[in-house]
């Protein structure tokens, strides 16, 4: 049986983009969507404050009503199932994404600045799950989980460390790029010192690194048109600009032993890219 694409619901504008976003996706892959509501049941709140457990039940009950008939409404024939977790949204959605095939949030936009605010939740999740994690702003999810051109998609961009080629990436970044029929844009960036100019030579020599890499995945997904984007700089900076007119970005976070480790350049593309992206973990 195929797992389902999961995603936390709060009721937040950034949550319902994540929902959109992740309906869209179940239903192009054929699969179940799991709702997951986190009730972070409060201890030491002070007595006069103190919410009660029938209210936060009603309350938790209200958005995950609300949220299912926006699921029905878009997607009618979506198989979907709806929980409401007593315990902390962190420990919530992490369970959720380990029975997931994908796991997808919300954000809180920044309004008319390009990409988005993560909270400490979020940053959390990503850091520590063991599946793929897609984080959704506001707006994100009204045009699916594809978006533009005449079919209202757009091109998937891909973040590839050539010196340290991650299986995971690759098949995560093709696999999703076929089943929406899109672009995908690979792109690797090296360091130059200011002070010295790169040369013809280099740029062939990293270039040709590139293709090496990716062509193990050309062959296995013959269908998918590549674009292959070398180039001296700054990886984030290339990437945040390329996330400008694409419908995803694919970017890696190392599993670790003992705790997690997001990376430069993920934690870049989580506050600043303009379009969603999904942050793939890989040994």
């Amino acid at each position: 049986m195929s797992r389902p694409i999961t995603v936390g619901v709060d009721g937040s504008e950034g949550s319902v983009a994540a929902l959109d976003w992740a309906a869209d996706e179940a239903a192009l892959r054929g699969t179940g969507l799991r709702l997951v509501y986190a009730t972070r049941w409060a201890q030491h709140q002070l007595a006069a404050m103190k919410v009660s457990h029938e209210d936060r039940a009603g309350e938790a009950e209200g958005v995950l009503a609300a949220t299912e008939q926006r699921v029905r409404d878009r997607q009618p024939d979506l198989a979907m199932t709806a929980d409401e977790i007593e315990d902390a949204p962190n420990s919530v959605l992490l369970a959720a994404a380990a029975e997931a095939d994908l796991l997808v949030v919300g954000s809180h936009g920044l309004g008319s600045v390009r990409g988005f605010i993560v909270g400490s939740v979020g940053q959390e999740v990503v850091a520590d799950s063991k599946r793929p994690v897609v984080l959704v702003r506001p707006g994100d999810g009204e045009s699916g989980s594809g978006a533009t051109d005449e079919r209202g998609h757009r091109k998937v961009v891909l973040g590839l460390d050539v010196t340290e080629v991650k299986d995971e990436l690759l098949e995560f970044a093709f696999d999703f790029a076929g089943r929406h029929g899109v672009l995908l844009e690979i792109v690797h960036t090296w360091h130059a010192p200011f002070a010295q100019r790169h040369t013809s030579a280099e740029d062939a020599d990293m270039a040709s690194a590139l293709s090496h890499a990716v062509r193990p995945f050309r062959d296995r997904f013959p269908a998918v048109e590549v674009s292959e984007v070398s180039a001296p700089g700054r990886a984030a900076e290339h990437l945040v600009e390329a996330a400008h007119d694409a419908g995803l970005v694919v970017v890696g976070r190392r599993r670790a032993a003992k705790g997690s480790h997001i990376g430069s350049v993920t934690h870049a593309l989580i506050h600043h890219a303009s379009c969603p992206v999904a942050v793939v973990p890989h040994s």
